[in-house]
């Protein structure tokens, strides 16, 4: 559904054309240092502006509603809201009778049986992808020294990231791209067998970012092409340490210690400049089909930071299952 954690959970909601988005994160601890300014650097670096991202410019101005008292949490919920000013609903009127291709247009309207807002994606938008930004800044204070680090390599199969967004502008169409990530410092012991290990639950949220189509971690793919006795990862020292971290950090699903490795597919954004062909649902006869409104030519260069946010997450929530975070920061003195 909407929710997602055991003892850190968050509940998005709002859509993208209405009147706000946000996130409720229960599981908190109390205790700890928050204010919306400690939001703002993961904030800004989710936002539009740079060449091959989209027009469309929102403040992203986080405004906490509870779960804060004398500037720390409290434990109680924390509510984060972010309002929605720079909308144009008209671009996406005829999408009742003729879907995008490669959007949740279709699947929605059949999900909800044409009740769902489909301005803009609607709930299905990567614009709810601010609320996981603004879990994943909390997040991240919850489980330092731990950190998390998320950067691009390479779009439209190029490494050279700059010209191959400039040719896909040029051509009018768009690109998708490929991210890793690592977190790095965690102590081993997170992780939960069988189907609550860390790979697992981190696939689960890392799928739940829109555009993720693949994930890998450590040597990946390419793990298919070694001798066993390659792939596996020599113990270098009493603490667990390897020589190499061709298992990215895991084994039997639970944190070795080292750090965590994996990349993800970003697919090409579905809206671009170029005519495609689309059903008409209302007359049943094919149609072309020119998507109106204002798009990303790479949306991969927008996702580091939420990537970083939905590993910070389930490292948080799999830390405090594993009793290695604390449930009130820094107790007073009783």
């Amino acid at each position: 559904m909407n929710s997602f954690g055991k003892l850190f959970r968050i509940s998005i909601f709002g859509e993208s054309h209405g009147e706000r988005v946000g996130v409720l994160i229960d599981g908190v601890p109390a205790g700890i240092t928050l204010s919306e300014k400690d939001l703002i650097s993961d904030l800004e670096r989710r936002k539009s502006g740079a060449k091959g991202t989209t027009p469309r410019q929102e403040d992203d101005i986080p405004v906490i509603r509870s779960g804060i008292f004398n500037g720390k949490t409290t434990g109680a919920p924390v509510m984060i809201e972010f309002e929605n000013k720079n909308t144009r609903s008209r671009d996406y009127t005829d999408l009742r009778k003729t879907p995008r291709p490669g959007h949740a247009d279709f699947t929605a309207s059949k999900k909800y049986g044409g009740f769902e807002d489909y301005r803009g994606g609607g709930h299905f938008s990567g614009r709810l992808t601010l609320a996981l930004v603004a879990a994943g800044a909390l997040a991240k204070k919850m489980i330092k020294p731990v950190s998390v680090k998320s950067k691009l390599v390479e779009v439209g199969g190029s490494e050279n990231i700059e010209a191959a967004v400039e040719q896909a502008m040029k051509n009018g169409d768009s690109i998708g791209g490929i991210l890793e990530c690592r977190i790095e410092n965690i102590p081993g012991g997170s992780g939960e067998p069988f189907f609550d290990s860390f790979e697992s639950v981190l696939s689960h949220m890392v799928f739940s970012i829109p555009a993720i189509k693949g994930i890998e971690f450590g040597a990946g793919f390419v793990a298919a092409k070694m001798t066993g006795s390659e792939h596996n990862d020599n113990f270098i020292d009493i603490n667990g340490k390897t020589e190499t971290n061709y298992a990215g950090g895991i084994n039997g699903g639970i944190t070795n210690g080292n750090d965590i490795v994996f990349r993800v597919v970003v697919k090409p954004t579905s809206s671009t400049h170029k005519t495609q062909q689309t059903m008409n649902f209302h007359d049943g006869e094919m149609q072309s089909l020119t998507v109106e409104g204002r798009h990303d030519t790479c949306i991969a260069l927008r996702v580091p930071v939420v990537l970083e946010a939905a590993a910070a997450i389930v490292t948080a929530d799999m830390m405090l299952q594993a009793q290695q975070i604390q449930r009130i920061f820094n107790p007073k003195d009783s």
